[in-house]
């Protein structure tokens, strides 16, 4: 008999990369094996396992998007890239499957694509929790991540008495 369940897969892609290169593909079902799946970007690509949770994802009326977060498990598998996915501002999408359980080679309904950029990560001995944002809400959140510098628009003032003449 046939079991459908809900898995996720996840694309990690660098930032400015092509999309259809992703850096890294990871499914959170399929436990110690891998599973082969036509993505988001048309092409059927092998995803490996590593534990993970995805969460977080509301969207109200006005269409803002709320912050997402990717749980992984603090261990080399993920430590070797999470850094540098938290200061380069990774691109990542987490496909919602419906998985048939029995063919890990199978065709998967894709119910939802969430593709978020990592805002911040933070991490303890157990776990490596990984915000993301949408550019969708660049209200809410800091996008576009610009700051005032001297480089961008000259000489800043360094007091708050200024008038304009």
């Amino acid at each position: 008999m046939t079991q459908y369940a809900f898995g996720h897969a996840l694309r990690i892609f660098a930032f400015g990369n092509n999309k259809l290169e992703a850096e890294f593909r990871y499914q959170n079902f399929f436990i110690g094996n891998t599973m082969r799946f036509t993505g988001g970007d048309g092409l059927v690509n092998t995803y490996g396992f590593v534990p993970f949770g995805f969460s977080g994802v509301t969207v109200n009326r006005t269409g803002d998007g709320l912050e997402a977060s990717v749980v992984f498990p603090n261990n080399s598998v993920t430590r070797g890239w999470a850094v540098t996915a938290i200061k380069e501002h990774y691109v990542m999408e987490v496909d919602l499957l419906i998985i048939d359980s029995d063919n890990r080679n199978g065709s998967h309904d894709v119910v939802h694509t969430y593709t978020g950029q990592v805002t911040s990560g933070q991490w303890d001995n157990v776990s490596l929790n990984i915000q993301l944002s949408s550019a969708l809400d660049a209200v809410g959140t800091d996008i576009p991540r610009r700051s005032l510098s001297r480089r961008l628009i000259g000489n800043l003032p360094i007091t708050n008495n200024v008038r304009l003449q």
